[in-house]
This record gives C-alpha cells, sequence and structure tokens, in this order.
C-alpha cells in the first residue's frame, strides 16, 4: 500500500480519478492549486485506487495524505 502525500500546502482543484480505478505510472491522479498554479499529483507506480482522502476545494497541508494505493 502507498499513502501519495502533499508536496505543498494547497487545494485540491480536481479529482481525476476514483476508488477502484487502476491507475499506471505517472498518471495524474488530481490536481492541487497553490499561488495561482496548477500542480499534478501522479502516482508512484501503477495500482489501484484504495482510497480518495479529500474532496475537490479541500485546503490540504504538507505531508497529508491525498490518495492511497494498492
Amino acid at each position: 500500500m502507498i499513502e501519495i502525500k502533499a508536496e505543498l500546502v494547497g487545494s485540491v482543484w480536481k479529482i481525476k480519478t476514483q476508488p477502484g480505478a487502476q491507475v499506471g505510472e505517472e498518471e495524474e491522479l488530481l490536481i492541487l492549486e497553490s499561488m495561482k498554479m496548477e500542480i499534478p499529483v501522479t502516482a508512484p507506480r501503477a495500482g489501484t485506487v484504495k482510497e480518495i482522502r479529500v474532496k475537490e476545494q479541500d485546503v490540504v497541508k504538507e505531508g497529508q495524505v491525498l490518495v492511497v494505493l494498492e
């Protein structure tokens, strides 16, 4: 199991996957917005999305778990 964490403080602009989805390595899972920039959050390896721990418009902290992959 891999926890994908936020690398910066920002807000969740768009979620591009859902629980149960098969994703490939480097596939975009969601997009964060910080200081008017869009920052894609990608899968570090192929797997299945187990859970998404944020919603669109949530404000996230650095190190906060966003997505869990199996």
